[in-house]
């Protein structure tokens, strides 16, 4: 882990990660399920869903804090590195190797997401974890190194910059107004109406007023939970 003094962001260094398995034929996926003698990540022939620490992590298995970058100028963070503590997590979602989470039924489907809750709990509990970030990567475009449908999960020694910004200032609009600011955008895009993508029992999505991204969608519980676990 490298200190950015320019932006105060923590920033991962993981140039191992360079020799990790790439596109390999169907025949030899790792993440396909071990048979005929052909051994995998994944031990057992057939499974729901699957979790495990990545072979080639940005961060960890070490656990720990990371030094406070807290002083006038953190210089002495500068020119010497940090442990990459945290954790990295791969989960498969199915033993087939084509397919995506889309393609899944809806009962393997929310399998996966327990699986999400289950492991965004167990590794928030973990020590100087501050952090949990499920996600999915798709395409060669974007550096998918394995076809298998599967995911990751990232648990950082620190908040990532733009969680960290959603947090202070949902903190600050709750401090100032004694409510909950994404409860307050799902009113107002569920009454604008033109964004709405669907309006279900217990959670709603739309495109933000502000998107950033040429496909972007926010999907909100309509109950305030403080964590995917949750």
């Amino acid at each position: 882990m490298r200190f950015d003094r320019l932006t105060g962001e923590w920033v991962a260094v993981a140039a191992h990660r360079q020799s990790r398995t790439y596109l390999p034929p169907a025949d030899q996926c790792p993440l396909c399920p071990s048979v005929g003698g052909r051994e995998s990540e994944i031990p057992v022939e057939d499974f729901h869903v699957v979790a495990f620490e990545n072979r080639f992590p940005s961060l960890g298995p070490e656990l720990g804090e990371l030094p406070s970058p807290q002083g006038a100028t953190g210089r002495e963070l500068w020119g010497s590195a940090s442990s990459a503590y945290g954790r990295c997590e791969v989960v498969v979602y199915t033993p087939e190797h084509e397919g995506s989470f889309a393609s899944l039924p809806f009962e393997r489907a929310r399998t996966v997401v327990e699986a999400w809750a289950q492991r965004t709990e167990a590794l928030s509990a973990m020590k100087g974890i501050r952090h949990v970030f499920p996600f999915e990567n798709r395409g060669e475009q974007i550096g998918v190194t394995l076809h298998h449908p599967h995911g990751q999960i990232y648990a950082y020694p620190y908040a990532a910059p733009t969680a960290a910004r959603l947090a202070e200032r949902s903190r600050a609009y709750l401090d100032a107004t004694g409510r909950p600011l994404m409860g307050e955008l799902l009113r107002d895009e569920t009454d604008a109406g033109d964004r709405m993508v669907l309006a279900g029992d217990h959670f709603s999505a739309y495109v933000p007023y502000a998107a950033r991204w040429p496909l972007e969608v926010h999907l909100v519980p309509h109950r305030q939970a403080p964590d995917l676990a949750a």
